[in-house]
């Protein structure tokens, strides 16, 4: 190896270039820090220094006894959706139900679009209060709001507002695919907090932040993928644990908000300096419609607008008038509020198919889908699923510390001919008699 310097930077410079030029692959074993100062006829501190940084870059990765190697090629990792062309029925996608998803057109044929220019506000006065509205009594006093291109793009923008690579962050165990691929993207360490009937533990969270996780990301309700949702026990008791770490960044991600039949629960102490609130029209309106509002105090707000900024980047305009209408219209509201009820409905059309099998689902279930543990992996079963027409997703994508054991069944457009149906397969190719 050609690696050369007589200083850190010389040598993460040198070690950089071997990796954009290909003679460093992803996976290969860099030297140890001892062999590395001994070639070079420098001290030890200088090649640890320069490895730390390679590992804040990315281009590197600590192995423990293993030592440092060079990163593997990151990739996009699993996603969420449809899988296009499949001749399965998809009861893996975690999409909402077409039938529920408002007319965009008619919502914008009530509020004409006007076009707007460089400079002017990027937040529109009529949604920023309808905004409000919503989110009023939800978090603390004095919240400012922001808007970014969906809840997944809030989360990695607060993330990138405060933590660099390397830091910790908090997260429930099992999580959502979108909020580990974020993580691993920009070079942050998943630590898992393990999650049950109520929620994230408290008890799990409180040794993540031990450990020094800078941030949590916490999914009040419908959580993906157990469908589980925090009891006002349980948020009071996250309450108490983040009242302890004021300067650890709370991120709340309430993605089914209006659509869920459970009621919110407030895990932001008073005394936390960094925290936000997001909720994104994803599920209620639809997956196209890419804005999320964020409550925030102001400071991260005023971090948050660094990008969104007038000529540089901001959430469409179009797409503001769209959700405003939408958020406005009784018509609509009144259809969401039976699209909650049918979400429910058929998440219980389901749960009882499968119970009358002898396989019960995680409960009490909010959201999309339900979860359904399992003793060991998921693998066999979802290709069982496939050969019998049905696609689901397995649940080792959703692990953080290891594989997660289950199934996540998408309901959205679930029926009871088709809830049978399924849970009869479903029964056979688990062995269940």
């Amino acid at each position: 190896m050609k690696m050369k310097g007589k200083t850190a930077a010389q040598l993460f410079d040198s070690i950089r270039a071997l990796t954009q030029a290909g003679e460093l692959p992803p996976g290969q074993a860099l030297p140890t820090v001892r062999e590395l100062a001994a070639t070079l006829g420098v001290n030890r501190n200088t090649v640890s220094l320069a490895y730390k940084r390679l590992v804040t870059a990315g281009i590197a990765v600590t192995q423990g006894r293993l030592g440092t190697a060079i990163r593997a090629q990151r990739d996009p990792g699993e996603q969420e959706g449809l899988l296009p062309g499949s001749p399965l029925a998809d009861l893996g996608g975690g999409n909402p139900n077409l039938a529920w998803l408002p007319d965009i057109g008619a919502a914008l044929a009530r509020k004409p679009y006007r076009p707007r220019l460089y400079g002017e506000a990027t937040l529109d006065p009529a949604l920023e209060a309808l905004a409000r509205r919503w989110l009023a009594g939800d978090c603390p006093e004095g919240l400012d709001v922001t808007l970014t291109n969906g809840a997944v793009d809030a989360v990695e923008r607060l993330l990138g507002a405060y933590l660099v690579a390397g830091d910790k962050v908090a997260v429930e165990d099992p999580c959502f695919v979108s909020s580990i691929n974020t993580l691993r993207i920009a070079g942050l360490h998943a630590v898992g907090v393990a999650v049950d009937a109520e929620g994230m533990q408290a008890g799990a969270l409180e040794r993540a932040l031990a450990q020094g996780a800078q941030a949590v990301i916490v999914t009040p309700r419908a959580h993906n993928p157990t469908g589980c949702s925090l009891s006002a026990a349980r948020a009071a008791q996250l309450r108490a644990v983040l009242a302890a770490y004021p300067n650890v960044l709370v991120i709340v991600d309430d993605h089914f908000s209006l659509l869920s039949v459970a009621g919110y629960r407030d895990v932001i102490p008073p005394a936390a300096r960094r925290w936000a609130l997001v909720r994104s029209v994803s599920k209620i309106f639809g997956p196209d419609l890419r804005l999320a509002v964020v409550a925030s105090d102001g400071q991260t707000a005023r971090r948050l607008r660094l990008r969104l900024a007038p000529g540089t980047n901001w959430v469409s305009h179009l797409l503001q008038d769209a959700v405003s209408a939408c958020l406005s219209s009784p018509d609509v509201l009144a259809q969401v509020a039976l699209a909650r009820a049918d979400y429910a409905r058929r998440r219980g059309i389901l749960a009882d198919a499968l119970a009358a099998q002898g396989l019960v689902c995680a409960s009490p279930a909010d959201g999309l889908n339900l979860w359904l543990p399992l003793p060991g992996s998921s693998q066999a079963a979802v290709l069982a699923l496939a050969r019998h027409g049905w696609l689901v997703r397995g649940g080792e994508a959703f692990g953080v510390q290891a594989p997660a054991q289950g199934l996540r069944i998408t309901v959205s457009s679930m029926d009871e001919a088709g809830a049978q149906a399924f849970a009869g397969v479903l029964a056979q190719v688990l062995g269940r008699p």
